[in-house]
């Protein structure tokens, strides 16, 4: 026998849909090191792969979930001539590792909880999320191109991760 929908489940639901372009992105840390939020040009939200494990037994397997592995995300920063884009992201780089020196810093120095904020038309926090123990495992600067004159410069970035936590 056919089941019947409700009326409430027929018609269309009125909602706002969170947009790719409303976003903030909030970078822990302190003085210099840290990244004007309205720099970030485009970046990906957080996602999760988990690798199942599988049990063997007689003709069938069964599977059980396994451990959840954070991916990386990529964030593209615009490079603006003051405050400089590329100097506030070397900073962060040079607290966890210094080229001309060799020196390496201690987690507590580079590792820092990036927050991301997607907003609402008008401004409104609609969801939120953090990134813990995050920090910059690579790095472009970006080409440069005589014959680009409308081109703006950019730094491609790759952030690691420990975890991540939807606030809201």
């Amino acid at each position: 026998m056919a089941t019947l929908l409700e009326n409430s489940e027929m018609l269309f639901q009125n909602y706002e849909p969170k947009t790719q372009f409303r976003y903030k992105f909030s970078f822990g840390g302190s003085g210099t090191s840290t990244i004007p939020s309205w720099i970030v040009k485009s970046a990906k939200r957080p996602s999760i792969a988990f690798n199942p494990m599988v049990i063997d037994h007689i003709n069938s397997k069964r599977k059980l979930l396994g451990k959840g592995e954070w991916e990386d995300i990529d964030i593209t920063f615009y490079d603006p001539i003051t405050p400089s884009g590329a100097q506030s992201v070397i900073t962060w780089i040079r607290q966890g590792y210094e080229s001309y020196t060799g020196r390496a810093g201690y987690a507590s120095f580079y590792k820092r909880d990036i927050t991301l904020q997607m907003l609402g038309p008008v401004g409104d926090v609609v969801e939120e999320w953090t990134l813990k123990g995050a920090f910059i495992s690579k790095c472009d600067w970006g080409a440069l191109d005589y014959t680009s004159m409308d081109a703006i410069a950019e730094i491609s970035t790759t952030v690691t991760y420990d975890f991540a936590v939807l606030n809201y």
